[in-house]
């Protein structure tokens, strides 16, 4: 007999969900019964919070949702933090979770992981939450789910299934047809408005976010016709990948600013325009940005900031209906001058430290090419995040911006190991972030994966301690002892080395790393 619960899971199986993310309990043992049947993967987290992240690195590798299998009450509230981190950064998420029985919800009757409001806990966070309730539920409410997590603005949804409902039995008469999703905008007019004003302009300049991080060649191709330099955000790091257009450098950085501020007219491709992007060192202000065009699935994001034009529409798609609306190239060779001067100065400004750990970026960019590099709230990652050019698109991400979940790190690269099995993996994080998840190492250990852990361990939260110290505070609590990471590696069975922070011990290091199965460990001792 098939259940309601066993018919949720069916339904994610439909959807081409592969794996899933969690830690069964007693509160879902009947989604557990379905997954066997279903043939999905389980991978099983030490923390709820893990499971999250490694869902939100597996949707951003893969582009499909990263599902996160999840029980009642601290299961849900512990995974909280990762979908607010999937919220922030537009990356599709589903968790699914139990409840306990509903004649017993909101009545404080003192039952095992009980909560007051759990959909309204997870209605805090999710573009979404769902109960199920009935057979009729199952297919309408999954299909809702999925819709609001990829249709329109990507982020997270969750789905509950009460005690008394998932053992209720599930016939195929039962399921209702999900209702069709509503259609986006006419976006043809727009892109008409948009293409004359490109045209006629001679200084455009492209910024380029989170959602055309799939999109390099068509991003590129529309740059070259434009003749336009090309802004990189974060998320969007590898689209151009030493192309003479291509800006990898933080928007906050003044030489980059002075690049936006000369532009006639600028085109934001799948940008929030948020601060921890556009104002890291939290000025109050942005670039000024002449004639904006701005295009964006999600209505609401285009209402946040005023421009001259906006598109609704998947940012990925619209640049390839302007490279056909354009029919002609305005490529004169000053696009690239103008990039190659807003490089050279945000280089000068970073300074020297930063140039230094940019320098080992590229030293491990250049000895794993085309490796994943999934960060932490780490210097390295910071220094990377202000400039660092990535030889593959959407294979630079992190948690250092956005919601900021310190720990993100070791489980997101597990996620992405999952999603893209056969590809190099690195994780870059501090020793103090690798604390908050160091038990999902053992998770790499169980699915041998070919993961590179690169601990950077300065043995405290400098960065926090440089920040209390630039306002006149006396630093507090800013020097957690670390753990012995070589004690860590080897209680885990992984591989272990340490190195100096410089790029020559770094190389050999990662050349060794390279030739090894399954997973390791790399401590590169900053202090």
């Amino acid at each position: 007999m098939k259940t309601i619960a066993g018919e949720v899971v069916a339904q994610l199986a439909q959807r081409s969900v592969r794996v899933v993310f969690g830690i069964p309990g007693v509160h879902t043992l009947e989604l557990y019964r379905g997954l066997a049947a279903a043939g999905i993967r389980h991978v099983t987290a030490r923390h709820e919070q893990g499971a999250g992240f490694m869902a939100d690195g597996y949707a951003r590798a893969t582009g499909e949702p990263g599902v996160a299998l999840v029980i009642t009450g601290p299961g849900l509230t512990n995974t909280l933090t990762a979908m607010a981190q999937a919220r922030a950064d537009s990356v599709p998420m589903i968790v699914v979770s139990g409840v306990n029985a509903r004649p017993s919800l909101g009545r404080g009757l003192g039952f095992l992981h009980e909560l007051p409001d759990q959909r309204g806990v997870a209605r805090l966070v999710a573009l979404r939450s769902e109960r199920i309730e009935t057979a009729a539920d199952v297919v309408p409410m999954v299909a809702a789910a999925f819709e609001a997590s990829t249709a329109a603005r990507p982020g997270p949804s969750h789905i509950e299934v009460p005690l008394d409902v998932a053992a209720a039995p599930f016939k195929p008469g039962d399921a209702l047809s999900p209702q069709a999703p509503a259609p986006l905008p006419d976006y043809r007019h727009g892109v008409g408005l948009a293409a004359g004003q490109l045209r006629t302009a001679a200084r455009v300049v492209i910024l380029a976010g989170g959602g055309v991080r799939h999109a390099s060649q068509s991003v590129t191709a529309l740059a070259e016709r434009l003749d336009a330099p090309v802004v990189q955000t974060i998320n969007a790091r590898g689209l151009l990948h030493q192309h003479p257009l291509g800006v990898g450098a933080s928007p906050s950085l003044e030489a980059v600013r002075a690049l936006i501020a000369d532009a006639d007219v600028v085109l934001a491709l799948g940008t929030e325009l948020g601060p921890t992007d556009y104002d890291m060192y939290a000025t109050g202000t942005m670039a000024p940005m002449a004639n904006l065009i701005r295009v964006d699935i999600c209505a609401a994001q285009l209402e946040r900031h005023p421009a001259s034009l906006t598109i609704q529409a998947p940012a990925a798609a619209i640049t390839d209906h302007l490279l056909s609306a354009l029919h002609s190239s305005t490529n004169d060779g000053s696009g690239a001058d103008r990039a190659a001067r807003a490089r050279a100065a945000a280089l000068d400004e970073i300074g020297p430290e930063m140039r230094s750990m940019t320098a080992l970026l590229e030293c491990l960019r250049d000895t794993l090419p085309g490796a994943y590099i999934v960060g932490d709230s780490a210097q390295p990652v910071y220094a990377g995040n202000l400039y660092y050019d990535h030889d593959r698109a959407g294979g630079w991400f992190n948690a250092a911006t956005g919601f900021g979940a310190l720990g993100y790190a070791i489980p997101a690269a597990i996620g992405v190991a999952l999603g893209k099995p056969g590809e190099r993996v690195v994780c870059l994080t501090g020793d103090g972030g690798a604390q908050f998840t160091i038990g999902e190492l053992m998770v790499a250990r169980d699915e041998n994966l070919p993961i590179i852990f690169l601990i950077w361990n300065n043995h405290g939260y400098r960065e926090i301690e440089t920040s209390m110290q630039a306002v006149d505070i006396e630093p507090v609590g800013c020097d957690p002892t670390p753990p012995d990471f070589e004690a860590v590696a080897a209680s885990c069975g992984l591989p272990f080395e340490r190195c100096a922070p410089d790029a020559e011990a770094l190389a050999a290091a990662l050349r060794a790393a390279r030739e090894r199965d399954g997973a390791s460990i790399i401590e590169i001792r900053a202090a």
